[in-house]
C-alpha cells in the first residue's frame, strides 16, 4: 500500500524583483519518508522553506499538509495548520538553562491552554508523552539535565523529540547537521530517520552532505538557480550525479 503525501508542493514560484528564487518548484513528500534537498547556496532551499511555511508568501503555487491547502488560510486557520509542521533548524534553538524535558514538551504548546504554558503546569499525560519523545531518541536518561550542559548532537536530538512531542505531520529540517562532526551527524540523521519511520512523519530535510544524503535519505531532490533538477530514489543517484550537483553551473 502506496502511504499518503503529508507535504505536496505544486508549482510553487516566488520573484524578488527581477530575480526568481523559486521557480516552478513540485514534489511531494510521503508519510514515514525522508526527503533530502540538496544545492549550492543560494539555489532556492532557504526561500522554499520560507514558502512552505507562508512566512514568505509565493507568487504563485500551492502547497499542502496532510491534503489541506494552506493558501488563502486566515491567519487563524494557517496559526492551526501550522502546528503540524515542525521545526528542526541549524542552531538547535533550545532554552539552554532549562531541562530537555522541559524543551521538549515545549512541543506541546500548541496542544495546551494558555494557562498551563504560562505557568509550566503540563498534564501527566503531557509529560509522559515528552518523556517517550526523549526515549525515542535515546536521550531519556537526560531528560532532567540542562540543555546547555549537553553535546551538540545530543541537543540536536532534544529538538527532534519536541517535534515528536509536537505529533506533527510534517518534519522540517533546515541543514540540521551543519555545525556537527561527522559521527555526530550520522546519530542526528539516523534519529531522524527513525522519526519518519516509527511516528509516520514526512521528513524534508535540508543538507549540503551528498553523502549523508545517499545513505540516509528515501530520495534525492536537488534545486540550482531555484529549479528541481533531480528528484529520484537515493537508491538510483550515482555518484557522478551526486557530484555534479555542486559543479558550476
Amino acid at each position: 500500500m502506496t502511504e499518503p503525501a503529508l507535504l505536496t508542493i505544486s508549482g510553487l514560484t516566488k520573484r524578488f524583483g527581477a530575480t526568481v528564487a523559486v521557480d516552478d518548484v513540485s514534489f511531494d513528500v510521503k508519510a514515514g519518508e525522508v526527503v533530502a534537498l540538496l544545492g549550492r547556496s543560494g539555489a532556492g532551499k532557504s526561500t522554499l522553506f520560507r514558502c512552505l511555511t507562508q512566512l514568505t508568501r509565493p507568487d504563485a503555487g500551492e502547497v499542502w499538509i496532510d491534503g489541506r491547502s494552506l493558501n488563502g488560510l486566515k491567519a487563524r486557520d494557517l496559526r492551526r495548520t501550522r502546528q503540524a509542521i515542525g521545526f528542526v533548524f541549524q542552531q538547535f534553538n533550545l532554552i539552554g538553562r532549562m531541562s530537555a524535558l522541559d524543551n521538549v514538551l515545549g512541543g506541546r504548546i500548541g496542544h495546551a491552554p494558555t494557562w498551563r504554558v504560562v505557568l509550566r503546569r503540563f498534564t501527566d499525560e503531557d509529560r509522559q508523552l515528552a518523556l517517550a519523545a526523549l526515549d525515542s531518541v535515546g536521550l531519556l536518561a537526560r531528560a532532567y539535565q540542562r540543555a546547555d550542559s549537553l553535546s551538540g548532537g545530543q541537543q540536536q536530538r532534544v529538538a527532534i523529540a519536541r517535534v515528536i512531542a509536537q505529533q506533527c505531520k510534517v518534519v522540517l529540517a533546515d541543514e540540521p547537521v551543519a555545525s556537527l562532526d561527522p559521527a555526530t551527524s550520522e546519530t542526528v540523521l539516523e534519529a531522524l530517520r527513525g522519526t519518519a519511520r516509527r511516528h509516520g512523519v514526512a521528513v524534508l530535510c535540508s543538507l549540503h552532505q551528498t553523502d549523508l544524503a545517499a545513505k540516509y535519505a528515501d530520495r534525492i531532490v536537488s534545486m540550482q538557480a531555484g529549479r528541481v533538477v533531480l528528484n529520484q530514489p537515493a537508491a538510483a543517484v550515482t555518484p557522478a550525479q551526486l557530484e555534479a550537483l555542486y559543479l558550476s553551473a
